[in-house]
Order: C-alpha cells, then sequence, then structure tokens
C-alpha cells in the first residue's frame, strides 16, 4: 500500500457526518435531519439517497455535501466535455462494474476520473494497475457517468460498416503504408472513430469535422447550422485518425496532396446512415469532413419543416399543378434538398415517372429514378437533363441550376408539360426570375414557365425546457421589424438560456422560414419587362407573399425561435 493512499483510507475514517454538512451548509433543517435518521433506521437506505428521495435536496446538492465530506471534486459531466481517449483507458464492464469513467488527463502521470463512489478504494487501487496512472477520483452523479459510459462505449454494439474496402495502397510522404495501416488498426482508434461518429449521430450533428492544428486534432460538430468544438485529439494519434477514416471511405491513404471524397454507410442504433466524406490538405496534414444524411429525415412531411398554414397552402397550390417549374432557393444550408425530397414524397406514386439529376445524391428514395453527376465522364446536369427528356418522364427535379444551359432545357421542360423542382442561389424568392434572365434566359420564357418561387432559410428552435420570457421593449421591436399591431400591447417574447438538454445552447432543433412567391400575371409582366428584384418584391407582397423576416417574426411571437436568431439568418 503506497502512502497517498494509506493516507486517503486513514481519512475515511475520519469524516465528517454527511447529514452534519448538510445542516451547516444550510440546506436541510436540524428537524429534517432527524426525520431521516428516522427513516434510516427502518429502511437501512443511505442518509443522501432518503433526503433525494423526499425531494428535500437534489442530487446536485448531496454530491456538493459528499464533495466536501471526502475533499474531492463535484463535476457534472452533462456540462463538461470527456476526453475520449481518456474515457477508454478502461473497459465498458469495469467502466459499469465501479460506476467510474475516466474523465481527463490531469498531466503525464495523473488520470481524473469521475465516480458514484469516490470511497471504493478498491475500485480505485484497480484502476490504477489497469491504466498505470496515479487516480484523482471525483464525483459525478450515477445517472451522468453511466450516460458517458454509453456514449463512450456504444460503438461496438450500435455501429455496423456496411462495407469497408482497403483503399490503394501507394507511397507515403511521412510514414510508410504499413505504418500507417498499424495505426489505423489499433483498437483505441477504431473505437475513438467510431464513438465520434456515435456521438455525432446522437447530437443530431450535420457535418462532423477533423481538423489538424499545429498541436492537436481539433474536433467540431455543426448543429443546428453552429459549429461547436467538441473534443480536440493528441497530434500523435492525428495520422491513425485520418488514416482509418479514409479506409471507411474507401479512398487512398497514401495520397495527402490532393482532395479526395469518398461515402461510409453504418448503421447506428438500428438507424442507417450515409456518409459523405471530402479530404482537403491543409499546413497542418489532411482536415476531415463528414456529411451526416440520415435516411429518415428525408421522409419528412412537408408539414414538419415549419410551414405556416397560408404559405404550405399557396406551395401545395404549385405542386400539384401537372407542369410548370418550381424554384427552391435560398444559400447553402438553407434546407433546399430537404424541402424538394419532402414535395417528392408526396408527389411520389406507381402512376408517375419521376426521375432526379442531383450532384450528389444525398439520399435514395424508394420508387424513383435518381442519377448521379459525372463531369468526369461527361455526365453533367445539362447532358443529363437531356437524357431525361427522352426517358418520358413525369416529374424531373434537377439538383441545382448552376449555368445558362441547364436553365434553359429546365425551362423549356417546364413549357413541354413536365412538372420542374430545382433549386437556386438567390437571396430571396423575386430575385430568381432577375438571376434567370441574367443567366441568358430570355425574360418571357421565364415568365411563363415559372409557376412559383420558394426561398427559404433555417433558424435554430428554442429548447422548450430552457427558453426564457421576457417582454421588449417598444424600441427594440420596431428595430427588428415588428408589425406597428404589436408594438405598445406588452407582447411576451422569449430568448435562448441554455440547460443540460440542449448543451447549454438554449436552441435544439431547427425550423424552416419561408417565402412563397407564387408568379402571376401582374409578376409575368413585371419579369418580361425585366423589371428589378425589388419591384418584383412590391407586387407578390401586395398579392399575399409573406417575407422571410415577416415569416421569422411570425414564429418569434409564437415563441419557436428568438429575434437574435431571425437576425444571424436573415439580412
Amino acid at each position: 500500500m503506497n502512502p497517498s493512499e494509506a493516507t486517503s483510507r486513514k481519512n475515511h475514517t475520519k469524516l465528517r457526518p454527511i447529514g452534519e454538512i448538510l445542516v451547516n451548509k444550510g440546506m436541510i433543517t436540524r428537524d429534517q435531519l432527524e426525520n431521516a435518521l428516522d427513516q434510516q433506521k427502518e429502511t437501512s437506505k443511505r442518509l443522501g439517497e432518503i433526503l433525494v428521495d423526499e425531494g428535500i435536496i437534489s442530487q446536485d446538492q448531496l454530491n456538493l455535501a459528499l464533495a466536501e465530506r471526502l475533499g474531492v471534486e463535484s463535476i457534472g459531466l452533462s456540462e463538461g466535455d470527456v476526453d475520449s481517449l481518456a474515457a477508454t483507458m478502461i473497459p465498458e464492464k469495469l467502466a459499469r462494474r465501479y460506476g467510474a469513467i475516466p474523465v481527463r488527463f490531469i498531466d503525464e502521470n495523473t488520470l481524473q476520473v469521475a465516480m458514484v463512489d469516490p470511497t471504493n478504494v478498491f475500485a480505485i487501487d484497480d484502476l490504477r494497475m489497469m491504466t498505470g496512472y496515479d487516480i484523482k477520483p471525483a464525483i459525478a452523479t450515477a445517472e451522468e457517468v453511466f450516460e458517458q459510459i454509453s456514449k463512450v462505449h456504444r460503438l461496438g454494439e450500435t455501429v455496423d460498416e456496411e462495407e469497408l474496402v482497403d483503399g490503394e495502397i501507394g507511397e507515403a510522404e511521412e510514414e510508410t503504408s504499413s505504418d500507417i495501416r498499424d495505426v489505423a488498426a489499433e483498437a483505441p482508434i477504431i473505437k475513438l472513430v467510431n464513438g465520434v461518429i456515435s456521438q455525432g449521430v446522437d447530437d443530431r450533428a450535420s457535418d462532423l469535422h477533423f481538423e489538424p492544428q499545429e498541436k492537436e486534432l481539433v474536433i467540431r460538430f455543426r448543429v443546428d447550422g453552429v459549429l461547436h468544438e467538441i473534443m480536440s485529439v493528441p497530434k500523435r494519434m492525428q495520422a491513425g485518425v485520418i488514416s482509418r477514416l479514409k479506409v471507411m471511405a474507401d479512398i487512398d491513404i497514401a495520397e495527402r496532396r490532393i482532395p479526395q471524397d469518398g461515402r461510409i454507410g453504418l448503421t447506428v442504433g438500428g438507424k442507417p446512415i450515409d456518409i459523405r466524406v471530402a479530404s482537403m490538405p491543409t499546413v497542418y496534414g489532411e482536415k476531415i469532413v463528414l456529411r451526416l444524411l440520415d435516411k429518415s429525415s428525408v421522409m419528412l412531411n412537408l408539414t414538419d419543416l415549419g410551414f405556416a398554414e397560408k404559405a404550405l397552402a399557396r406551395y401545395e397550390s404549385s405542386y400539384r399543378k401537372p407542369y410548370g417549374a418550381i424554384l427552391v432557393t435560398g444559400p447553402t444550408g438553407s434546407g433546399k434538398s430537404t424541402t424538394l425530397y419532402a414535395t417528392l414524397n408526396v408527389l411520389n406514386s406507381r402512376e408517375k415517372n419521376i426521375i432526379t439529376v442531383e450532384d450528389p445524391v444525398e439520399y435514395r428514395l424508394g420508387g424513383i429514378n435518381q442519377t448521379q453527376i459525372n463531369t468526369k465522364a461527361g455526365l453533367t446536369f445539362a447532358s443529363g437533363l437531356r437524357a431525361i427528356l427522352r426517358s418520358d418522364p413525369d416529374i424531373v427535379m434537377v439538383g441545382e441550376i448552376r449555368d445558362r444551359e441547364t436553365a434553359q432545357i429546365a425551362i423549356e421542360a417546364a413549357l413541354t408539360g413536365h412538372m420542374v423542382l430545382s433549386t437556386l442561389h438567390t437571396n430571396d424568392a423575386p430575385g430568381a426570375l432577375t438571376r434567370l434572365t441574367e443567366m441568358g434566359v430570355e425574360p418571357f420564357l421565364t415568365a411563363s414557365a415559372i409557376e412559383c418561387v420558394l426561398a427559404q432559410r433555417l433558424a435554430r428552435r428554442l429548447c422548450t425546457e430552457c427558453k426564457e420570457a421576457y417582454e421588449p421593449t417598444d424600441e427594440a421591436l420596431r428595430q427588428n421589424g415588428f408589425p406597428d399591431e404589436v408594438v405598445g400591447q406588452g407582447i411576451k417574447l422569449y430568448r435562448a438560456k441554455g440547460c443540460p438538454r440542449c448543451n447549454n445552447t438554449g436552441y435544439k432543433g431547427r425550423l424552416g422560414l419561408y417565402e412563397v412567391m407564387l408568379v402571376s400575371e401582374a409578376i409575368e409582366r413585371l419579369t418580361v419587362e425585366r423589371k428589378s428584384a425589388d419591384e418584383i418584391s412590391r407586387v407578390a407582397q401586395a398579392e399575399g407573399m409573406v417575407t422571410l423576416r415577416e415569416d421569422g417574426i411570425e414564429k418569434v411571437i409564437k415563441g419557436m425561435t428568438s429575434v437574435e436568431e431571425i437576425g444571424r439568418v436573415i439580412i
């Protein structure tokens, strides 16, 4: 027995009673303590357990008192980061047996371990022998400890790779290929990569970024459109992590000088996930970005996306027509593809021949013929669209209108009896008509073919557990464009606060903001006359179009999102 261990055991014999600590801290009264002691004699439960069960104190308050009693730190795992490398230092069975999970490396010799019972010196001895580190125990709730154990170790049970084909082997610049494979095949590397992917799925991340820095590999998740740093990995593990990802994506692990693309198919917790992988050389090594494509999300109904009732009715009146073009506009990451897929889900039936041309095919849809762009082989949007029109389609979806040729063919298809769905990069709906004219499409063709333009953004949804009510000033309402009828009415709005359920961001999930412009005769005339987007917008609003900002303000008033979030996503 080493001296520190002997001192620890000796100190446990001199510990102050937990009840006295709680009374001295003002957490309970003397009468409550006496009542709990009487119950303890009858039930043989621990005193702290009785007080928590009775609702007299919270588990966090009990942990603080226990931490003072034992001379250890009380930590909240839901609010702090757990170093995944440290957490995998002990097997899952042992972690569950002892109710303990390593949290971080304090220094090169010491490992901090969160424990449900830090007085378990036998567990501390075993962990010291197994890891080779001195153990600094801390106290945490059982719920948080076991939740983190599940997060770290679940991959062996929940992730099944559909395909794992080694990429070509070539000469590496810094290490040999065999060295890279040896590092990438080590169990800790595999467990770490799988753990990060699993956590990304659980956190509803859309993208996972593995970013080499000078002294570490930083991992960030994009959740609800915003990047958050999740953890960092020691520099010595960078080559193994990057190589593991490249092997999983079936791309060349020896080629580091040029960008590469690949795909991974996984099942996480019984849920099929497609992952698009992109590598890019940087000065500190290759950056890898994983785009997580949850196949279940594409089965959303349009009503799930956040459409207001009036906007959805206007949009539905267009896509139910047998022919014409519908354009969905907005910046990258605004949910355009999701809206188009949800629309195709509504239109999909055995009586219709639906064909898409996409770059890339993000989701595989049953009953729909999907074509992947391959520019190297000569299959572009324009050539793919021409081929589609020779295949007797009823409905055509073009992933994106990028050039004049694609725009011209899409417009002509809409004029010859086909329903055409596509996306375009413009800031608002009226801007789509002028953009096509700028691309070289004749305005009279655009005016005749386009039935509807839908502009959209994605805003973060306020967390329902912690959103905070407040009463804004009239000046703040005016500055943010609220209608005059609500100014001076003492309305109640909500703002983000933050809690463990939303990872202290104040937001959980996203909702769409929509601007639906139907192309009327008046708007057709303005288009033919090459009028500006502002003039088209004024007429569209007079005909009932609700702008993106107006739709956002309506959702702020309903408590769905915040003023700050609307300001972030809408200029």
